[in-house]
């Protein structure tokens, strides 16, 4: 990033079923709009419940192709077969504004972010056990056998990248699982640098 950002940007990574959309959205309640969810691009079909814009904004293979040759993505990937990414203008924008954003990426685009900006705080999301991955991935619903066993073949890669990351959280226990994600969010909040005009004003009052 060329210029210094005033907010903090947060990456929140899982295998697929490990949960990280579920503690994505009860974090933003929580946190009641503090923090800016920055809803990504795909050429994946919406399932049931999803709404456009919302979840995702969904686009033909040919628009996000036309957006990479733009150059529109902050970092985008090929994952499970589809086409996922995130758009500057749902970043930049905010992050110079002094908004907090938070980004629910795959294991290859938080490679992309972290070397474009190395301060973003990257938070991987891990099953308990593949026992129970395969567990929640099979009361979903959402796919047959054979694209489960891929799913969990993609996660013993994916997991095998969490060195990548500044924090990860086994997610066993959803109330706990949370927790911890709110408190990295609230210890970045609480970095010098992110208090300079208070700190500054109580010195102030030393000298």
């Amino acid at each position: 990033m060329s210029e210094l950002a005033a907010g903090d940007l947060f990456i929140v990574s899982s295998p697929s079923g490990g949960g990280k959309t579920t503690l994505i959205s009860r974090l933003l309640t929580h946190r009641g709009g503090d923090l800016h969810f920055s809803v990504s691009h795909t050429t994946r079909s919406l399932r049931s419940g999803e709404q456009d814009g919302r979840e995702y904004h969904f686009v033909s293979a040919k628009d996000f192709r036309e957006m990479i040759g733009r150059d529109e993505f902050l970092e985008w990937a090929e994952v499970h077969g589809n086409l996922y990414g995130t758009a500057r203008k749902e970043v930049l924008p905010r992050l110079r504004a002094g908004q907090d954003v938070i980004l629910d990426i795959d294991v290859q685009g938080v490679r992309q972010v972290k070397q474009k900006y190395p301060a973003s705080i990257a938070i991987f999301i891990l099953p308990p056990s593949a026992e129970e991955l395969g567990r929640r991935l099979r009361a979903r619903g959402l796919d047959d056998e054979a694209q489960i066993e891929k799913r969990l073949a993609n996660a013993a890669r994916e997991i095998g990248e969490v060195s990548l990351y500044d924090y990860a959280i086994i997610n066993e226990d959803l109330d706990r699982a949370l927790g911890g994600l709110d408190a990295i969010v609230t210890a970045s909040r609480l970095r010098p640098g992110r208090l300079q005009e208070q700190v500054a004003r109580i010195r102030k009052q030393f000298v």
